[in-house]
C-alpha cells in the first residue's frame, strides 16, 4: 500500500540502475511520489524502471552521464518539461577506487571527482531554483569516507570530502529559504560501488572486496535516509562501525590510523602490507 504524504511530488535520483539509489525510488515511489532515475548505462536503466514500474512504480528512466554538466543540465531541463516541478534531488551517483596512490594514474582520481563531486554541483546547480521554488530538499550520498580519509582509497575519500564540505556551505546559504540539505554517509552498507570501484589504471574491478552479507541491505540504508530527512536532520551517519569512526576520528586520531589500516589491510588482495 503506498503511503500518500508525497503524492504529486518529483523526486530526482541520480545514479538509481541498482543499489542504494535504487533502493530509495522504491522508498519514495511507495510514498506516492514521481519518480526520475538516472544512469548512464541504458540497458542497465531501462532494466530498473521496468521493475520499479512492474512494483507499481511512477517513474521515468532518463540516461545521463553525472560527469556531464551538458548532460545533467538537459536532464533537469527534461524533468521540468515533463513534471513542472522538483522537490526532492537525490544525489546518489558515484564511482570508487582501490589502488594506492602512489602507482595509481592520476586521471582515476579526476574520473572519481567528475561523477562524485562534480556531479553532486552540476545536478545542484541545475535543479536548486525549481527546488528552491517550492521549498523542496537536496539529499547527499556520502560515505564515511568525507569524515576520515581512507587509505588506497585516496581519491574516493577526496571525492567525499568535498561533497559534504559543498552541501554543508549549501545548507548554510539556504538556512532562510525553506530548502533542506541532508548529507547521508551509509558507512558500510551492501552496495555495488566497491564492485564498480576503479583499480590503478582506471579499470572497474566488477569485485568487491568486503563480505556484503554482513552489511547493512540498500533497502534498510534507503528507509533510514527518508527517516532523516522527514525528520529534518542536517546529517546522518548509518551502522556502529560508521558511527564509531566518526567518533574515533574526531578523539583518537592517532589511534585510528592504525585501525583503519589494520581493517583495510585485511581486504581481499589489499596492497597494503
Amino acid at each position: 500500500m503506498k503511503l500518500i504524504h508525497m503524492k504529486n511530488q518529483v523526486v530526482i535520483i541520480t545514479g538509481a540502475s541498482s543499489g542504494i539509489g535504487k533502493a530509495l525510488a522504491y522508498e519514495y515511489g511507495r510514498k506516492g511520489a514521481q519518480i526520475v532515475i538516472t544512469g548512464r548505462n541504458e540497458q542497465n536503466l531501462n532494466a530498473a524502471e521496468a521493475e520499479l514500474q512492474a512494483a507499481g512504480i511512477a517513474v521515468k528512466g532518463i540516461v545521463c552521464d553525472s560527469a556531464s554538466e551538458e548532460q545533467t543540465r538537459s536532464m533537469v531541463e527534461k524533468v521540468m518539461q515533463l513534471y513542472g516541478r522538483i522537490d526532492l534531488l537525490i544525489n546518489n551517483a558515484g564511482i570508487s577506487m582501490r589502488s594506492m596512490f602512489e602507482t595509481v594514474d592520476i586521471n582515476v582520481l579526476k574520473q572519481v571527482m567528475d561523477i562524485n563531486f562534480w556531479g553532486t554541483v552540476y545536478a545542484t546547480h541545475a535543479a536548486l531554483p525549481h527546488i528552491k521554488a517550492v521549498n523542496g530538499g537536496i539529499i547527499g550520498i556520502s560515505s564515511i569516507a568525507g569524515y576520515r580519509g581512507l587509505p588506497v582509497r585516496t581519491g574516493y575519500s577526496a571525492s567525499k570530502f568535498a561533497m559534504n564540505g559543498f552541501l554543508e556551505a549549501l545548507r548554510t546559504e539556504l538556512l532562510e529559504t525553506g530548502v533542506h540539505v541532508l548529507i547521508a554517509c551509509p558507512g558500510f552498507t551492501a552496495s555495488n560501488i566497491r564492485a564498480a570501484s576503479l583499480n590503478s589504471e582506471g579499470k572497474i574491478t566488477g569485485d568487491s572486496m568486503r563480505d556484503e552479507g554482513k552489511m547493512m541491505s540498500a533497502e534498510e540504508v534507503a528507509k533510514r535516509i527518508a527517516e532523516a530527512y522527514d525528520a529534518k536532520k542536517k546529517t546522518l551517519v548509518l551502522t556502529f562501525q560508521g558511527k564509531l569512526t566518526v567518533f574515533l576520528n574526531k578523539w583518537m586520531n592517532s589511534f585510528l590510523d592504525k585501525m583503519v589500516y589494520n581493517t583495510l589491510k585485511k581486504e581481499k588482495d589489499s596492497p597494503l602490507t
